[in-house]
């Protein structure tokens, strides 16, 4: 846990320092959001889910983070315009409180807090849950929410599809029964290792903790969502399920509690989709959720 604070943390904290130096023009984010969604987050899928071996026992914890993606568009969309959100803040929270960062916060901690078997849960969660989700129906939103005019199905279909993430995870699946050669997986492995650290960069480059206060109302809707409201409601709803084993509970009531996915953030920045606001949420929700986290986790055990 440590290490993972301390890697989340020095990163986020490199980039606020870089935009302060005045080396880092306005706008420099730019292109390492553009590396992360093009190139980092594919090679990491194309390596993740080639690997996977799914039980379908597990098919519970992978279905969770589709239901309260689904469910943070009607929310949002009903108490947004009660604090006078625009469409665009709107689908930014819909995209970062609908996504949780079950990857590079959410694995490390589920190991460190349940051991071997809880990791196996989150993994699941991880990459049948979050990361498809990213790759089709976030993607499909955020071309929609973006779009200057209403856009036939056509084309929104022709924008998933091409979405290098989405592409990657196809290209994944169709080579499954293929081994990748050993220099083809360690170059994955490498590009894809990159995304945590050039993420948070970016998301420090764009973090302006004065502006906390102006968007107070957003950003507290959207954590409350995120951190409080998805992982009590999971909890509620696995309790009700009956024949689940107490680790997948446990795992996924976890992983439901993580703070907003950083790739969330940087593709509402892609599609320009109030960057601030996105960037806030991942700011702010990280260090929160090395508290609240753990603090569902008790509750659930």
């Amino acid at each position: 846990m440590s290490q993972v604070i301390g890697l989340l943390g020095t990163c986020l904290v490199l980039g606020v320092l870089a935009r302060r130096s005045g080396k880092f023009p306005e706008g420099s984010a730019g292109p390492f959001n553009t590396f992360v969604l093009y190139v980092a987050l594919p090679a990491l899928v194309l390596r993740v889910m080639h690997r996977l071996e799914f039980v379908p026992s597990l098919l519970v914890a992978a279905v969770v983070p589709w239901l309260y993606y689904l469910a943070a568009g009607p929310f949002f969309r009903w108490l947004g315009p009660r604090l006078g959100l625009s469409k665009a803040s709107i689908a930014a929270l819909v995209l970062t409180g609908g996504l949780g960062n079950t990857a590079f916060v959410g694995l490390p901690m589920a190991e460190a807090l349940l051991g071997s078997e809880g990791l196996a849960v989150a993994v699941v969660v991880d990459q049948l849950g979050s990361f498809l989700v990213l790759s089709t129906l976030a993607t499909l939103a955020a071309a929609r929410a973006s779009a200057e005019v209403a856009l036939p199905l056509g084309a929104l279909a022709r924008k998933v599809a091409t979405f290098p993430p989405f592409v990657a995870l196809v290209l994944a699946l169709l080579l499954r029964p293929v081994g990748y050669p050993v220099w083809v997986d360690s170059v994955l492995e490498r590009l894809g290792a990159l995304l945590t650290p050039l993420a948070l960069f970016s998301v420090g480059l764009q973090l302006r903790l004065s502006g906390v206060k102006a968007r107070l109302p957003a950003l507290s809707l959207g954590l409350l969502y995120k951190l409080v409201l998805v992982p009590g409601v999971v909890m509620l709803g696995l309790w009700a399920l009956p024949g689940l084993s107490p680790m997948v509970v446990q795992a996924t009531v976890l992983q439901a509690a993580m703070a907003p996915m950083v790739s969330a953030a940087i593709l509402a920045a892609e599609h320009r989709l109030d960057p601030e606001l996105a960037v806030l949420m991942v700011g702010v929700g990280i260090p929160l959720s090395f508290v609240t986290a753990p603090l569902m986790l008790w509750v659930v055990r």
